[in-house]
């Protein structure tokens, strides 16, 4: 057992419930920490108040955000925006939480299909989305910039909610 295991065996999980532009500041340090071109505060404050985006977040004992997870729904479809894990609570489980704590959410919203882009080299996040169902769509060539600037390419996979 390792030493990060054992701790959190003594650390209350994490919440999962709805977020709203409260927590901008929150999500933006966490993309910051996530990603290598991140989103600023304010874009996050304008998607959060947008009637369109769905957003969930990981709350830990503290009332600390420590995950997010935001879509944009348009008619029966919807695309995860962005999904991001503070960097000491990854490989815990709060990413495939955040999703399955997710789902329900748009299917209330009449979501059919679900769909998200992610880097082809992001090995992790891959395995992650086909364990939650997604399937592999297409391609986009150079769709990211890494952050040397070089450009990486995206798979795009779907998710089916409706039966």
């Amino acid at each position: 057992m390792t030493r990060q295991s054992v701790f959190r065996m003594f650390v209350k999980p994490p919440a999962y419930r709805p977020i709203g532009a409260e927590r901008s500041l929150e999500c933006a340090a966490i993309h910051t920490e996530s990603f290598a071109y991140p989103w600023t505060e304010s874009d996050f404050e304008q998607l959060l108040v947008a009637a369109e985006v769905v957003a969930d977040g990981a709350i830990d004992a503290d009332e600390g955000l420590c995950g997010m997870i935001l879509s944009r729904a348009a008619a029966d479809e919807a695309e995860i925006l962005t999904i991001a894990v503070a960097p000491e609570h990854r490989r815990s489980g709060v990413a495939a939480t955040l999703i399955a704590a997710h789902l329900p959410r748009l299917s209330a919203r009449g979501v059919a299909r679900l769909f998200l882009e992610v880097e082809t080299g992001n090995a992790p996040a891959r395995a992650l989305y086909a364990s939650n169902g997604f399937h592999e769509v297409g391609e986009r060539k150079a769709y990211y910039r890494k952050e040397d600037a070089s450009p990486a390419s995206a798979l795009l996979m779907r998710l089916d909610l409706a039966p």
